[in-house]
């Protein structure tokens, strides 16, 4: 493997296209049942808009273009994700070998992406919106690197184009460009580059592709900031103790997004790596000012924006570039040498191994372990069941939140889903005897109720005609992969219009 890797140029990239290829298959052969993210992407799917919720639009258009081609599928989920993923890696090598000299160590800079667990983990599990800006970001830096090494109008444009996906991809990503731009400000050749006629074609890029959702933004900002601000606060605590548990929260980030990475490069690199950390380039240096800067921001965020629960994953736009600022240190402290490449292999070769086996293990094993996840909730059962058992094709489905919504958007495909998370999609439904209103909810008590207050409300508002006493119904259905006698509980609730009254010429 290692002298494939040295001889074919493109040979790294060759095995990440067989290794996200194995992921693309493991994950049809999962349960069409979906994770709380790949649900979310199969209801929006249903309409396109300039923006939906909290999150940017980008990984959203390209979902609702994707599932346009092939209708909703777990097909079209997979597909789109590791295509994605393998476009990071592949522009995040392309970024490694503008910057390295040597070979080594841009394969082992390139591969080392999967020794950050939200990378190479996370981002395969159940994750949309990051795996957008891990891709934007890899797009970024390698724009960036070869606008810096060798200025073209291709990179300029590169480049705008990086920063308009990012943009719309996770709105932390402003802090990327951001931290660049000050970085390239403080080295005196490179400052050159921003006086350069050509950035007006990085700016142009970057607007064309960011307006139309900024446009939507400017008319709902309460929407798309509300969620996030909740997610960053803490409710009940004193000033100084929000910054603390701010600050401790980023510490923990970024220890918990860097700690394998710096395991891995210890035991390859060795006592080589401690004198690299001494060591610096003009490469290292911009790298580390746009850290210092992109943590400057985080800092202020904390101190004056009230944040106080900061995630890992929220670092992925600048700390994914973590394995190629190590092995620039490397090189800038003398390179490598022959025996580190075929001592890192080994490491991406298992992670290749066990991402795919615990993903799919962790749900096939379900019935085993008693953990039973997303995935093992049998929604495809209860589909058949309303189909069979109550012979109904529903003329829509209305359920109270997004991950369920998404399921049944799944199995029913040519039936309009609403949730309550969305209510602006609300198309015209008409309802007739073989064709009622579809009301579903999680029932964990297992017994037979009435539809939940907030879903009776909802579906008197959807509809605009008046509607016959609903026909009630709960059912228990078997995990898949489950144990014996174990069951996950539907409620759900069939409205049909009223009957027309009777003419007084019709009475007997």
């Amino acid at each position: 493997m290692v002298r494939f890797l040295r001889t074919a140029p493109n040979a790294v990239f060759v095995l990440l296209a067989a290794y996200f290829l194995l992921n693309f298959l493991v994950r049809l052969a999962m349960p069409d049942s979906l994770e709380r993210d790949e649900a979310q992407q199969i209801l929006l799917s249903q309409w396109l808009a300039a923006g939906y919720d909290t999150q940017p639009p980008f990984y959203n258009w390209v979902q609702y273009a994707i599932i346009k081609i092939t209708g909703p599928s777990v097909f079209a989920i997979s597909l789109l994700k590791n295509l994605v993923l393998f476009l990071a890696y592949l522009f995040y090598g392309l970024a490694a070998r503008t910057a390295l000299k040597s070979r080594d160590l841009a394969i082992i800079a390139t591969l080392s992406l999967l020794t950050i667990p939200q990378i190479a983990f996370e981002a395969q599990r159940d994750l949309t919106h990051t795996v957008a800006v891990i891709f934007a970001a890899s797009l970024f830096f390698y724009g960036l690197f070869r606008t810096l090494a060798a200025p073209g109008a291709a990179s300029y444009l590169l480049t705008g184009v990086a920063i308009g996906i990012g943009m719309i991809s996770k709105y932390n990503f402003a802090l990327l460009p951001a931290a660049a731009l000050v970085a390239v400000l403080l080295d005196r050749e490179w400052r050159a580059r921003l006086f350069d006629w050509r950035l007006l074609l990085t700016i142009a890029a970057s607007i064309a592709i960011v307006a139309p959702h900024a446009l939507w933004l400017l008319d709902h900002i309460g929407v798309a900031s509300e969620r996030t601000m909740e997610k960053l606060a803490e409710e009940g605590t004193g000033l100084s103790s929000q910054i603390l548990g701010g600050f401790a929260s980023l510490a923990l980030a970024i220890v918990g997004f860097s700690a394998l990475t710096f395991v891995v490069f210890a035991a390859v690199f060795r006592g080589q790596l401690l004198k690299a950390l001494s060591q610096g380039s003009r490469w290292t240096r911009l790298i580390e000012r746009m850290m210092l800067a992109f943590l400057l921001a985080l800092a202020l965020l904390i101190v004056f924006g009230g944040a106080a629960h900061i995630k890992d994953r929220w670092l992925t736009p600048l700390l994914l570039i973590l394995p190629l600022y190590l092995c620039l240190k490397v090189e800038a402290a003398g390179g490598g040498d022959a025996s580190q490449l075929k001592r890192f292999l080994p490491v991406p070769l298992l992670i290749m191994l066990a991402v795919p086996a615990i993903l799919f293990g962790r749900v096939a094993m379900a019935g085993l372990t008693g953990d039973y996840q997303k995935l093992n909730v049998p929604y495809a059962a209860f589909a058949a069941h309303v189909r069979e058992m109550d012979n109904v094709t529903p003329a829509a489905i209305l359920t109270a939140e997004a991950h369920l919504a998404g399921n049944l958007r799944l199995q029913f495909a040519d039936v309009p889903v609403l949730s309550d998370n969305y209510p602006g999609f609300a198309p015209k439904v008409g309802l007739s005897s073989e064709s009622p209103l579809l009301v579903v909810w999680r029932n964990e008590s297992g017994t037979e109720t009435g539809i939940p207050p907030n879903l009776a409300l909802y579906a008197t508002r959807a509809q605009e005609v008046a509607t016959a006493d609903p026909i009630v119904r709960a059912i228990e259905l078997p995990y898949i992969y489950g144990r014996a006698g174990d069951t996950y509980g539907f409620g759900y609730a069939l409205i049909y219009p009223a009957a027309p009254p009777q003419s007084d010429a019709a009475k007997p």
